[in-house]
Protein backbone atom coordinates (compact mmCIF):
# COMPACT_ATOMS: atom_id res chain seq x y z
CA UNK A 1 0.00 0.00 0.00
CA UNK A 2 2.22 2.75 -1.49
CA UNK A 3 0.32 4.72 -3.65
CA UNK A 4 -1.86 7.37 -3.05
CA UNK A 5 -4.87 5.33 -2.37
CA UNK A 6 -3.15 2.94 -0.29
CA UNK A 7 -4.11 0.17 -2.39
CA UNK A 8 -7.53 0.89 -1.94
CA UNK A 9 -8.62 0.61 -5.88
CA UNK A 10 -7.65 -3.17 -5.85
CA UNK A 11 -9.95 -3.63 -2.57
CA UNK A 12 -12.74 -2.46 -4.11
CA UNK A 13 -14.42 -5.58 -5.45
CA UNK A 14 -13.80 -7.58 -2.08
CA UNK A 15 -15.73 -4.57 -0.35
CA UNK A 16 -18.22 -4.94 -2.88
CA UNK A 17 -18.76 -8.20 -2.10
CA UNK A 18 -18.81 -8.27 1.45
CA UNK A 19 -14.92 -9.84 1.78
CA UNK A 20 -12.41 -7.23 2.72
CA UNK A 21 -10.07 -9.41 5.02
CA UNK A 22 -10.57 -7.84 8.68
CA UNK A 23 -7.28 -5.92 8.50
CA UNK A 24 -8.77 -3.88 5.68
CA UNK A 25 -12.29 -3.84 7.26
CA UNK A 26 -11.92 -0.17 8.89
CA UNK A 27 -9.46 1.19 6.34
CA UNK A 28 -11.20 0.88 3.39
CA UNK A 29 -14.16 2.70 4.61
CA UNK A 30 -12.37 5.52 6.30
CA UNK A 31 -10.35 5.95 2.49
CA UNK A 32 -14.10 5.58 0.63
CA UNK A 33 -15.14 9.00 2.89
CA UNK A 34 -12.72 11.32 2.07
CA UNK A 35 -12.17 10.09 -1.64
CA UNK A 36 -14.73 10.27 -4.11
CA UNK A 37 -13.42 8.60 -6.79
CA UNK A 38 -12.76 5.49 -5.13
CA UNK A 39 -16.44 5.90 -3.33
CA UNK A 40 -17.79 6.38 -6.52
CA UNK A 41 -15.79 3.16 -8.33
CA UNK A 42 -17.10 1.33 -5.33
CA UNK A 43 -20.59 2.61 -5.11
CA UNK A 44 -20.89 1.17 -8.81
CA UNK A 45 -19.41 -2.00 -8.17
CA UNK A 46 -21.66 -2.45 -5.50
CA UNK A 47 -25.09 -1.52 -7.14
CA UNK A 48 -24.29 -4.04 -9.69
CA UNK A 49 -23.44 -6.22 -7.18
CA UNK A 50 -26.88 -5.98 -5.72
CA UNK A 51 -28.41 -7.05 -9.09
CA UNK A 52 -26.63 -10.24 -8.90
CA UNK A 53 -28.04 -10.72 -5.29
CA UNK A 54 -25.89 -13.21 -3.69
CA UNK A 55 -25.33 -13.84 -0.39
CA UNK A 56 -22.45 -11.53 1.43
CA UNK A 57 -19.31 -13.40 2.64
CA UNK A 58 -20.47 -16.82 1.00
CA UNK A 59 -18.07 -18.98 -1.22
CA UNK A 60 -18.84 -19.17 -4.69
CA UNK A 61 -19.27 -23.43 -5.27
CA UNK A 62 -15.86 -25.12 -5.70
CA UNK A 63 -13.30 -22.21 -5.68
CA UNK A 64 -14.12 -20.84 -2.22
CA UNK A 65 -13.83 -16.90 -3.25
CA UNK A 66 -16.32 -14.39 -1.71
CA UNK A 67 -19.86 -13.75 -4.05
CA UNK A 68 -21.78 -11.32 -4.02
CA UNK A 69 -24.14 -8.71 -1.51
CA UNK A 70 -27.99 -10.12 -0.69
CA UNK A 71 -31.31 -7.69 -0.61
CA UNK A 72 -31.04 -6.95 -4.15
CA UNK A 73 -34.16 -4.44 -5.32
CA UNK A 74 -33.84 -6.66 -8.39
CA UNK A 75 -34.71 -9.89 -6.32
CA UNK A 76 -37.41 -11.94 -8.23
CA UNK A 77 -40.35 -13.54 -6.65
CA UNK A 78 -39.45 -16.94 -6.31
CA UNK A 79 -36.05 -15.90 -4.17
CA UNK A 80 -33.52 -16.72 -6.97
CA UNK A 81 -31.37 -13.75 -8.27
CA UNK A 82 -32.46 -12.01 -11.81
CA UNK A 83 -29.97 -12.52 -14.35
CA UNK A 84 -28.05 -9.91 -15.51
CA UNK A 85 -27.87 -9.49 -19.23
CA UNK A 86 -24.56 -7.26 -20.30
CA UNK A 87 -22.88 -6.53 -23.42
CA UNK A 88 -23.20 -9.59 -26.17
CA UNK A 89 -26.06 -10.52 -24.04
CA UNK A 90 -24.29 -12.57 -21.60
CA UNK A 91 -26.41 -13.35 -18.84
CA UNK A 92 -25.50 -15.18 -15.58
CA UNK A 93 -28.06 -16.79 -12.76
CA UNK A 94 -26.34 -16.31 -9.73
CA UNK A 95 -27.85 -17.93 -6.70
CA UNK A 96 -30.63 -20.02 -8.36
CA UNK A 97 -31.10 -23.73 -8.57
CA UNK A 98 -28.66 -23.73 -11.60
CA UNK A 99 -25.42 -23.75 -9.37
CA UNK A 100 -22.95 -20.81 -8.47
CA UNK A 101 -20.62 -18.72 -10.59
CA UNK A 102 -17.10 -18.17 -8.97
CA UNK A 103 -16.48 -14.72 -7.40
CA UNK A 104 -13.81 -13.97 -10.72
CA UNK A 105 -16.64 -14.44 -13.71
CA UNK A 106 -19.63 -12.59 -11.55
CA UNK A 107 -17.31 -9.67 -10.67
CA UNK A 108 -15.92 -9.90 -14.28
CA UNK A 109 -20.10 -9.76 -15.02
CA UNK A 110 -20.39 -7.26 -12.65
CA UNK A 111 -17.99 -5.02 -14.55
CA UNK A 112 -19.12 -5.57 -18.39
CA UNK A 113 -22.84 -5.28 -17.18
CA UNK A 114 -23.01 -2.53 -14.40
CA UNK A 115 -25.20 0.86 -15.39
CA UNK A 116 -23.68 3.66 -16.71
CA UNK A 117 -24.36 6.07 -14.03
CA UNK A 118 -23.49 9.45 -14.25
CA UNK A 119 -20.42 11.24 -12.57
CA UNK A 120 -21.44 13.29 -10.09
CA UNK A 121 -20.43 14.64 -6.96
CA UNK A 122 -20.53 13.05 -3.66
CA UNK A 123 -23.91 15.20 -2.58
CA UNK A 124 -25.80 13.77 -5.47
CA UNK A 125 -24.34 10.16 -5.08
CA UNK A 126 -27.41 9.32 -3.03
CA UNK A 127 -30.00 10.26 -5.77
CA UNK A 128 -27.72 8.59 -8.50
CA UNK A 129 -27.74 5.62 -6.61
CA UNK A 130 -31.68 5.56 -5.67
CA UNK A 131 -32.25 6.35 -9.53
CA UNK A 132 -30.08 3.02 -10.44
CA UNK A 133 -31.89 0.72 -7.68
CA UNK A 134 -35.56 2.31 -8.79
CA UNK A 135 -34.75 0.96 -12.72
CA UNK A 136 -33.62 -2.58 -11.46
CA UNK A 137 -36.81 -2.73 -9.09
CA UNK A 138 -39.04 -1.48 -12.01
CA UNK A 139 -37.35 -4.14 -14.75
CA UNK A 140 -39.23 -6.82 -12.39
CA UNK A 141 -42.75 -5.23 -13.35
CA UNK A 142 -43.75 -7.70 -15.51
CA UNK A 143 -45.95 -6.30 -18.41
CA UNK A 144 -49.26 -4.52 -17.00
CA UNK A 145 -50.18 -6.78 -14.54
CA UNK A 146 -48.41 -5.65 -11.16
CA UNK A 147 -48.73 -2.01 -11.72
CA UNK A 148 -52.09 -1.97 -10.57
CA UNK A 149 -50.57 -3.26 -7.07
CA UNK A 150 -51.85 -0.45 -4.25
CA UNK A 151 -48.21 1.08 -3.10
CA UNK A 152 -49.62 4.12 -0.71
CA UNK A 153 -51.84 6.72 -0.04
CA UNK A 154 -54.33 5.77 -2.82
CA UNK A 155 -51.15 5.36 -5.40
CA UNK A 156 -50.11 2.04 -7.21
CA UNK A 157 -47.11 1.44 -9.01
CA UNK A 158 -47.78 3.32 -12.13
CA UNK A 159 -48.78 6.46 -9.68
CA UNK A 160 -46.08 6.20 -7.98
CA UNK A 161 -43.33 6.81 -10.26
CA UNK A 162 -45.80 9.74 -12.05
CA UNK A 163 -45.36 11.19 -8.14
CA UNK A 164 -41.68 11.18 -8.30
CA UNK A 165 -41.73 13.07 -11.69
CA UNK A 166 -43.64 15.71 -10.26
CA UNK A 167 -41.22 15.50 -7.04
CA UNK A 168 -38.30 15.69 -9.02
CA UNK A 169 -39.58 18.47 -11.35
CA UNK A 170 -38.91 21.69 -8.16
CA UNK A 171 -35.40 20.62 -8.49
CA UNK A 172 -35.32 20.62 -12.18
CA UNK A 173 -36.74 23.69 -12.93
CA UNK A 174 -34.49 25.17 -10.64
CA UNK A 175 -31.32 23.90 -12.20
CA UNK A 176 -33.06 25.41 -16.16
CA UNK A 177 -34.82 22.42 -17.24
CA UNK A 178 -38.13 21.96 -18.56
CA UNK A 179 -41.27 21.41 -17.02
CA UNK A 180 -43.19 17.65 -17.35
CA UNK A 181 -46.53 17.34 -19.47
CA UNK A 182 -49.14 18.66 -18.42
CA UNK A 183 -48.18 22.54 -18.31
CA UNK A 184 -48.08 23.15 -13.95
CA UNK A 185 -50.70 25.36 -12.99
CA UNK A 186 -48.61 25.92 -9.90
CA UNK A 187 -47.89 29.95 -9.49
CA UNK A 188 -45.11 31.83 -7.11
CA UNK A 189 -47.58 32.85 -4.55
CA UNK A 190 -49.08 28.79 -3.85
CA UNK A 191 -48.33 27.56 -0.72
CA UNK A 192 -45.83 25.00 -1.25
CA UNK A 193 -48.12 21.77 0.89
CA UNK A 194 -50.75 22.82 -1.71
CA UNK A 195 -48.37 22.92 -4.62
CA UNK A 196 -46.89 19.87 -3.63
CA UNK A 197 -50.51 18.30 -3.65
CA UNK A 198 -52.20 19.95 -6.99
CA UNK A 199 -48.49 18.94 -9.11
CA UNK A 200 -48.61 15.30 -7.75
CA UNK A 201 -52.19 14.65 -8.90
CA UNK A 202 -51.69 16.45 -12.24
CA UNK A 203 -48.90 14.62 -13.03
CA UNK A 204 -50.34 11.49 -11.70
CA UNK A 205 -54.08 11.91 -13.91
CA UNK A 206 -51.91 12.44 -16.79
CA UNK A 207 -49.75 9.23 -16.73
CA UNK A 208 -52.65 7.40 -16.09
CA UNK A 209 -53.68 7.94 -19.80
CA UNK A 210 -50.39 6.83 -20.81
CA UNK A 211 -48.59 3.19 -20.75
CA UNK A 212 -46.75 2.32 -17.85
CA UNK A 213 -43.31 2.16 -19.56
CA UNK A 214 -44.00 5.90 -21.06
CA UNK A 215 -44.02 6.89 -17.70
CA UNK A 216 -41.16 4.75 -16.30
CA UNK A 217 -39.19 6.11 -19.53
CA UNK A 218 -40.11 9.94 -18.54
CA UNK A 219 -38.90 9.35 -15.00
CA UNK A 220 -36.00 7.92 -16.11
CA UNK A 221 -35.30 10.31 -18.68
CA UNK A 222 -35.80 13.30 -15.91
CA UNK A 223 -33.61 11.97 -13.43
CA UNK A 224 -31.01 11.42 -15.88
CA UNK A 225 -31.18 15.17 -16.84
CA UNK A 226 -30.99 16.16 -13.34
CA UNK A 227 -27.95 14.13 -12.81
CA UNK A 228 -26.19 15.71 -15.84
CA UNK A 229 -26.73 18.93 -14.59
CA UNK A 230 -23.71 21.30 -13.55
CA UNK A 231 -25.23 21.69 -10.21
CA UNK A 232 -25.01 17.38 -9.90
CA UNK A 233 -20.91 17.09 -10.82
CA UNK A 234 -19.88 20.94 -8.94
CA UNK A 235 -20.14 21.00 -5.46
CA UNK A 236 -19.37 25.15 -5.91
CA UNK A 237 -21.91 25.23 -8.54
CA UNK A 238 -24.56 23.23 -5.49
CA UNK A 239 -23.54 25.54 -2.99
CA UNK A 240 -25.90 28.21 -3.66
CA UNK A 241 -29.17 27.68 -1.62
CA UNK A 242 -33.34 27.86 -2.92
CA UNK A 243 -36.18 27.12 -1.20
CA UNK A 244 -37.97 23.90 -2.14
CA UNK A 245 -40.67 22.30 0.02
CA UNK A 246 -40.64 25.28 2.75
CA UNK A 247 -37.28 24.61 3.39
CA UNK A 248 -34.19 26.88 2.30
CA UNK A 249 -31.44 24.56 1.97
CA UNK A 250 -28.15 24.46 -0.57
CA UNK A 251 -29.30 23.10 -3.71
CA UNK A 252 -26.95 19.78 -2.82
CA UNK A 253 -28.99 19.09 0.12
CA UNK A 254 -31.97 18.95 -2.37
CA UNK A 255 -30.00 16.22 -4.12
CA UNK A 256 -29.80 14.01 -0.90
CA UNK A 257 -33.70 14.96 -0.57
CA UNK A 258 -34.53 13.55 -3.88
CA UNK A 259 -31.98 10.10 -3.04
CA UNK A 260 -34.26 10.24 0.34
CA UNK A 261 -37.70 10.26 -1.85
CA UNK A 262 -36.22 7.81 -4.51
CA UNK A 263 -34.95 5.41 -2.06
CA UNK A 264 -38.10 5.37 0.41
CA UNK A 265 -40.64 4.99 -2.94
CA UNK A 266 -38.51 2.61 -3.99
CA UNK A 267 -39.09 0.50 -0.53
CA UNK A 268 -42.59 1.52 -1.26
CA UNK A 269 -42.69 -0.29 -4.39
CA UNK A 270 -40.65 -3.68 -3.12
CA UNK A 271 -42.89 -3.86 -0.53
CA UNK A 272 -46.03 -4.02 -2.24
CA UNK A 273 -44.85 -6.57 -4.79
CA UNK A 274 -43.19 -8.62 -2.54
CA UNK A 275 -39.53 -7.45 -3.58
CA UNK A 276 -36.59 -6.91 -0.99
CA UNK A 277 -35.02 -3.54 -1.24
CA UNK A 278 -31.74 -2.86 0.67
CA UNK A 279 -31.07 0.14 2.52
CA UNK A 280 -28.83 2.98 0.59
CA UNK A 281 -25.31 2.23 1.15
CA UNK A 282 -23.83 3.10 4.73
CA UNK A 283 -21.72 5.92 3.28
CA UNK A 284 -25.34 7.49 1.17
CA UNK A 285 -27.04 6.44 4.40
CA UNK A 286 -25.22 8.77 6.79
CA UNK A 287 -25.57 11.76 4.38
CA UNK A 288 -29.43 11.26 4.92
CA UNK A 289 -29.41 10.90 8.65
CA UNK A 290 -27.29 13.89 8.93
CA UNK A 291 -29.10 16.30 6.53
CA UNK A 292 -32.01 14.65 8.65
CA UNK A 293 -31.14 15.72 11.97
CA UNK A 294 -30.30 19.44 10.64
CA UNK A 295 -34.03 19.96 9.76
CA UNK A 296 -34.95 17.97 12.99
CA UNK A 297 -33.16 20.24 14.91
CA UNK A 298 -34.34 23.32 12.62
CA UNK A 299 -38.15 22.15 13.47
CA UNK A 300 -37.33 21.53 17.37
CA UNK A 301 -35.62 25.07 17.58
CA UNK A 302 -33.11 26.18 20.37
CA UNK A 303 -35.49 26.69 23.50
CA UNK A 304 -36.97 22.79 23.24
CA UNK A 305 -35.37 20.92 25.87
CA UNK A 306 -32.43 19.03 25.06
CA UNK A 307 -32.29 15.42 24.25
CA UNK A 308 -28.84 13.37 23.68
CA UNK A 309 -30.12 11.95 19.93
CA UNK A 310 -28.03 9.06 19.00
CA UNK A 311 -28.29 7.05 15.50
CA UNK A 312 -26.38 3.83 15.33
CA UNK A 313 -25.69 2.02 11.93
CA UNK A 314 -24.34 -1.52 12.29
CA UNK A 315 -21.25 -0.51 14.74
CA UNK A 316 -21.63 3.16 13.82
CA UNK A 317 -23.05 5.34 16.15
CA UNK A 318 -23.31 9.34 15.99
CA UNK A 319 -24.94 11.42 19.01
CA UNK A 320 -26.06 14.84 18.68
CA UNK A 321 -27.86 17.26 21.50
CA UNK A 322 -31.21 18.63 20.06
CA UNK A 323 -32.83 21.60 21.15
CA UNK A 324 -31.87 24.39 23.89
CA UNK A 325 -27.63 24.42 24.42
CA UNK A 326 -27.92 25.72 28.19
CA UNK A 327 -29.70 23.13 29.96
CA UNK A 328 -28.64 19.51 30.97
CA UNK A 329 -30.06 17.23 28.88
CA UNK A 330 -33.42 15.62 29.99
CA UNK A 331 -33.91 12.95 27.63
CA UNK A 332 -32.10 10.31 25.39
CA UNK A 333 -32.74 8.48 22.25
CA UNK A 334 -31.60 6.25 20.22
CA UNK A 335 -32.48 5.30 16.84
CA UNK A 336 -31.13 2.75 13.89
CA UNK A 337 -30.39 4.84 11.10
CA UNK A 338 -32.66 3.25 8.81
CA UNK A 339 -35.32 3.50 10.71
CA UNK A 340 -34.85 6.85 11.38
CA UNK A 341 -34.99 7.67 7.98
CA UNK A 342 -38.54 5.41 7.97
CA UNK A 343 -40.17 7.56 10.54
CA UNK A 344 -38.93 11.10 9.43
CA UNK A 345 -40.47 9.78 5.63
CA UNK A 346 -43.18 8.72 7.39
CA UNK A 347 -43.51 4.70 7.40
CA UNK A 348 -43.07 4.73 10.80
CA UNK A 349 -45.23 6.37 13.38
CA UNK A 350 -43.83 7.48 16.70
CA UNK A 351 -45.37 4.48 18.62
CA UNK A 352 -44.01 2.21 16.07
CA UNK A 353 -40.47 3.01 15.80
CA UNK A 354 -37.96 0.77 17.41
CA UNK A 355 -35.90 3.07 19.68
CA UNK A 356 -34.22 2.95 23.20
CA UNK A 357 -35.15 5.57 25.66
CA UNK A 358 -33.78 7.05 29.11
CA UNK A 359 -34.68 10.12 31.31
CA UNK A 360 -37.77 12.28 30.39
CA UNK A 361 -40.15 10.13 27.86
CA UNK A 362 -42.24 13.68 27.58
CA UNK A 363 -39.41 15.43 25.73
CA UNK A 364 -38.07 12.47 24.14
CA UNK A 365 -41.67 11.87 22.47
CA UNK A 366 -41.41 15.17 21.09
CA UNK A 367 -38.64 14.96 19.22
CA UNK A 368 -40.29 11.20 17.74
CA UNK A 369 -43.66 13.80 17.15
CA UNK A 370 -41.50 16.58 15.26
CA UNK A 371 -39.51 13.93 13.37
CA UNK A 372 -42.72 11.66 11.99
CA UNK A 373 -44.19 15.37 11.53
CA UNK A 374 -41.28 16.48 9.03
CA UNK A 375 -42.66 13.75 6.45
CA UNK A 376 -44.24 15.15 3.14
CA UNK A 377 -43.75 12.10 0.97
Amino acid sequence: MTDDHDGVPELLAAWAFGALQPADEKAVPLHLAGCESCAAEAERLRETVRLLDVPPGTAAAGNGSPAARNGSAAVSQNGSAAAVTGAGSTEASVGGGGGTAGADGVLALALRSRPALPQVAAHAAPYAAAVAGLRALLREVDGHGPWGTPVVHDWDVRDTVGHLIAADEQLAVRLGLQTHTPPSRITEDTPWEEAWNTRTADVIAYERTRDPQETVTAWAERATALLATPEARDPERAAHATTLMGVRLPVSDHFVVRGFEAWIHTDDIGRALGLAVPPPPDAHLWQLVRLAVRILGMALGPTAPPVLFAVTAGESSTEWVLGSEDEAVRGELVLDAVDFCLLVGGRYTPDEVPRGVAGDEDVVRDVLERAAALSWL
